[in-house]
């Protein structure tokens, strides 16, 4: 297995312990994962998870923006499967971000 293919799966296998209802930033995984220059990384391994069972719609940028948007198939998908688990967003940002925001340094 490749370092990055390594480093992906510890991404996903963060993400999936984000709970429903809930954010998580780019940023915050990669610090959990004493990578704390790697929220690119991050990105790139939420945008490869498609087909992998990885809730990717919940990791966002560190100021709640849906950057990752485009990746998801239709116009507004990120957005409407953050809508379907209660959480507000307008103009492709989270409101009330730092009230559903899950840091897995504390959580995990």
């Amino acid at each position: 297995m490749s370092e990055s293919s390594n480093f992906f799966d510890k991404c996903y296998e963060v993400a999936r312990q984000i709970p429903y209802g809930r954010v998580t930033s780019y940023g915050a995984i990669a610090t959990y994962l004493a990578a704390p220059r790697s929220a690119r990384a991050v990105g790139y391994a939420m945008t490869a998870s498609h087909g992998k069972d990885v809730p990717a719609h919940r990791v966002v940028n560190r100021k709640g923006l849906l950057t990752g948007k485009h990746h998801f198939d239709g116009i507004n998908l990120m957005q409407q499967l953050l809508e379907n688990e209660g959480i507000q967003v307008k103009d492709n940002q989270i409101q009330n971000f730092e009230s559903v925001f899950w840091d897995p340094a504390k959580e995990l």
